[in-house]
């Protein structure tokens, strides 16, 4: 069973997708790209997670082309952080809860679209990690950085154990704001903990005891 979503996470969504453009206006500020370059980054990571989902999932025509306001939004977000900068500069844990944000919300909207076409849960899972963190994986790539996903930092994991308990609620219970919001607040929270506690996984060095 997938629940139908609550009308405000549409909201949200338009949220995550500014905020994830932002970070990727601002990954091509720190690597001095122009004004275009500004923008086609900071679109791509707003738009890659979603895009790489309903590929992977066949559900194509992908979300932006019946819905180009995505686009619109990313492309605006992406602009106003060049004017934004000085600001968001003084304040930088608003960007890190803003993007813990971004990712809750995207998680839990890429394993409901799993479901909502008809996939196993293990697929609906890997759906809303994808689309949770892909956006942020393509910003890295560009920008010549180690993906986050990859390192020990605690970012794919919250994605990863919000799908799951996505997943799994939709199983047990048909209470749509509870299904979704309590995935949505253990991800958002485990990501903030990890960052302001400095948590992390193990890391793996070859030639160490």
């Amino acid at each position: 069973m997938n629940p139908d979503l609550p009308a405000y996470i549409e909201v949200l969504n338009l949220l995550g997708i500014a905020v994830f453009a932002i970070t990727g206006a601002l990954a091509a500020g720190s690597r001095r790209l122009d004004w275009f370059g500004v923008v086609v980054l900071g679109v791509v990571v707003a738009i890659g997670g979603g895009t790489v989902r309903d590929l992977v999932l066949g559900n194509t025509p992908v979300f932006w082309v019946d819905d180009p306001l995505a686009v619109g939004i990313a492309a605006g977000a992406a602009l106003a952080a060049i004017y934004l900068d000085p600001m968001i500069s003084r304040w930088p844990n608003a960007m890190l809860v803003a993007d813990a944000a971004g990712l809750a919300v995207f998680t839990v909207i890429g394993a409901n679209t799993a479901l909502a076409l008809g996939f196993e849960g293990w697929v609906a899972v890997v759906s809303g990690v994808l689309t949770g963190t892909f956006g942020g994986l393509i910003r890295d790539v560009l920008t010549a950085q180690v993906p986050l996903i990859l390192r020990s930092e605690v970012y794919a994991t919250a994605s990863l154990l919000g799908a799951v308990a996505y997943v799994l609620l939709s199983e047990i219970s048909r209470d749509a704001v509870v299904v979704v919001a309590l995935p949505i607040l253990a991800t958002f929270l485990l990501r903030l903990a990890a960052v302001y506690r400095g948590w992390s996984l193990p890391t793996f060095q070859r030639g160490t005891p």
